[in-house]
């Protein structure tokens, strides 16, 4: 079976044998997002200064006969909640619309010491809080299979980006799905790692104890070079781990004969039959590559949303207590006292969605409703953890759909927020556990709108995952992977 390249090491090739120089590389994205953003919506701050800056210091290390990184001169993006120093960085948020960092998150001061060409920052739901983009004050991502359906959230940005071809990889956030539903949404692959493995220092909180930054990109390879590269301890912050092991890179074609390949059945309820198709014809492959499929079931997955909105709502709201007009970000104009001014300024400044969820959150925290609620979704976690440690012992991943759907189209957020909540159902169970999951392209629905599913591995298992969707991918890439017709073409 012949063995696909990714992006990356094709591009790491042409520029290291001067096919193109890093500049001409550049300026493609750059011209492609002139042409293409109009009608994506993907980006919401631009680069190509400081783009075309770290080109020409990259075209000169070659032109001295200098080894170039993998990871050096390609043209990447952020999600808008990563922080950058002198880079405006809003969250798409009414409220953080003209804030400037005065210093980078971990993960982007580690790619920009690798000479990583960033074309600029990503659209996003505000404050990561949404599942179609639409809660941007930019308005929201398009899909780029089809710019009448949404990109996906909260990452949307990212996705349509990348998906779009306006970028070769970026780095998102997943909260309860981020990452993984818009990737999902858009046909190409996106990796919530480990609680722990990716430094959280300069990524602006949502819910902390969810919150988890990691790659989106077109294929496995790529995915699994970027979290080489991110995944580094950092003393900054506390909860850092880093990988464990070597370069996940490294173990991409281990044989998976043998391997027990998971199904849990609560997985598979409530999702849409072409989903669930494309998930049985997933099972197959892997069966035919020697795995081993088992089926099990995981009633705890009942409790996993109620779960995520009280706990993330809780932690949104301590963690968004900090917008009050008087340190940085907006300030309403007219008030009356202090007390007025910050509730003015928070009632203009944050967005419908993001105002629910810190009242949700505040309600949940509050006197007389603590134990109802908080104290019993903390218990009913450690429930669920339980519940994977015990899934483990039976198999090695875990195969189940990223979202019960394909894109829905623009203004159904809007129009049905219930459905829209239940996109994450599939995905939230992964971040209260911590665990590491990925999401890869397995089919199309019949309009041809892109069908996701995601690999789950245990804790640090992040080298396991991807070997097994890499092994996927290369059984099946010119089946389920198809370029959206926007952007830069390699």
């Amino acid at each position: 079976m012949s063995e696909s390249k990714g992006t990356i090491r094709k591009l790491n090739e042409m520029l290291s044998d001067r096919e193109i120089s890093c500049k001409e590389l550049t300026q493609k994205y750059i011209d492609a997002i002139e042409k293409d953003n109009s009608a994506l919506n993907a980006y919401v701050t631009l680069t190509p200064e400081l783009a075309l800056e770290t080109a020409e210091k990259v075209d000169k290390k070659i032109a001295s006969g200098e080894k170039i990184g993998l990871l050096e001169g390609i043209p990447m993006t952020l999600k808008d909640n990563i922080s950058t120093d002198g880079i405006r960085t809003t969250c798409c948020s009414k409220i953080l619309n003209d804030y400037v960092p005065i210093y980078d998150a971990t993960v982007w001061e580690i790619l920009r010491k690798q000479n990583a060409v960033l074309l600029g920052k990503t659209n996003m739901d505000e404050f990561a809080m949404g599942s179609s983009c639409e809660t941007s004050c930019f308005g929201g991502a398009k899909n780029p299979h089809n710019i009448n359906h949404v990109a996906g959230g909260s990452s949307g940005g990212v996705a349509s980006a990348v998906g779009g071809n306006i970028a070769v990889y970026g780095l998102g956030s997943d909260t309860g799905g981020s990452i993984r539903q818009p990737a999902s949404f858009c046909g190409i692959v996106g990796l919530k790692p480990t609680y722990g493995a990716v430094s959280r220092y300069g990524l602006i909180a949502y819910a902390s104890s969810f919150d988890q930054i990691g790659p989106i990109t077109t294929n496995v390879e790529d995915t699994a070079l970027v979290f080489d590269a991110i995944s580094q301890y950092d003393e900054k912050d506390s909860t850092s781990q880093g990988r464990k092991g070597g370069a996940v890179s490294d173990s991409l074609r281990n044989d998976i004969k043998g391997m027990k390949i998971g199904i849990a059945r609560e997985y598979l309820d409530g999702i849409r039959d072409d989903v669930k198709q494309a998930i049985e014809k997933a099972a197959e492959v892997y069966k035919s590559l020697g795995a081993e499929i088992v089926y099990f079931d995981l009633p705890a997955l009942k409790y996993a949303l109620p779960v995520y909105y009280i706990l993330a709502c809780a932690e949104a709201s301590s963690n968004l207590g900090r917008y009050d007009g008087i340190r940085y970000g907006f300030k309403a104009e007219k008030y009356n006292d202090v007390n007025d001014m910050i509730k003015k300024t928070r009632s203009e400044g944050f967005g419908e969605e993001v105002k629910r969820r810190i009242l949700l959150g505040t309600y949940v925290l509050s006197s007389g409703y603590y134990d109802a609620y908080y104290k019993k979704a903390q218990n009913l976690r450690g429930t669920i953890v339980n519940a994977f440690k015990n899934a483990f012992n039976a198999c090695d991943v875990i195969l189940a759909p990223t979202v019960p759907m394909t894109a829905f189209e623009n203004g159904h957020a809007v129009s049905d927020p219930v459905e829209t909540y239940l996109t994450d159902i599939c995905t939230v169970p992964v971040n209260i556990a911590g665990l590491p999951a990925v999401s890869i392209p397995c089919g199309f629905n019949a309009k041809g709108m892109p069908i996701g599913m995601q690999l789950i591995g245990n804790t640090f298992c992040e080298s396991t995952i991807l070997n097994a969707a890499w092994q996927y991918e290369n059984a099946t890439r010119a089946d389920v992977f198809k370029s959206a017709d926007f952007g830069v073409k390699l």
